[in-house]
């Protein structure tokens, strides 16, 4: 699917690839995998991620499971734009925390011949399209939709149910804060605290 060997930019040919879904779907492992992949085949990587993140490590990228890659911590999109001179492959990390210039910034990439890859949460912890994951799922050649377990009921789960007492669009957090959930039980559990707050 991917020609992780051959983005030499003399050919002139980048990309997008959108790796979304859920909080503990595995989206910043795939986005790891990928990116060492291009690593091994000797092209030249850069990974970001929004300065905020900083749960894990507040420099580098790193998944649930603790798979690490280095990264450089940026304020807005237009950063990465200024980082990125002579490279083969950009990689974005919790890209729905990036203002809606990252749509762009990641075309101008593509079209310069550099293949990017951007992990992040199409939809936020209200069921609703998050950031600009949605539209850059639309103007992306690959979208990669993976999926976490439902913590209810064990089937495949694509939302983000917040646990934490918040009402802030973006909080930080962990499976102390959110909980994989799938359709069914999220809509149960929506409809649930919909009722409690009016009665």
């Amino acid at each position: 699917m991917f020609f992780e060997g051959t983005n030499k930019k003399s050919k002139n040919r980048g990309w997008v690839e959108v790796i979304c879904g859920s909080m503990f779907s595995g989206k910043t492992e795939e986005l790891i995998r990928r990116l060492r992949r291009a690593e091994y085949a000797k092209l030249k990587v850069e990974i970001f991620k929004p300065i905020i993140d900083t749960r894990y490590s507040e420099e580098n990228v790193v998944s649930h499971d603790e798979t690490t890659i280095r990264s450089t911590p940026v304020e807005s999109s237009g950063n990465i734009l200024l980082l990125t001179g002579d490279v083969d492959v950009v990689g974005i990390d919790e890209a729905q925390f990036f203002d809606k210039n990252l749509v762009e910034v990641c075309n101008q990439l593509a079209n310069n011949g550099i293949r990017v890859i951007v992990a992040g949460l199409d939809m936020d912890y209200l069921g609703n399209p998050f950031g600009p994951i949605p539209a850059l799922m639309a103007e992306a050649e690959y979208v990669t939709k993976v999926h976490a377990i439902c913590m209810h009921c064990g089937n495949l789960a694509q939302y983000s149910h917040r646990i934490a007492k918040s009402d802030k669009l973006v909080l930080l957090g962990e499976k102390t804060e959110y909980e994989p959930l799938c359709r069914v039980c999220f809509n149960k559990v929506m409809s649930r605290n919909k009722n409690e707050k009016q009665n």
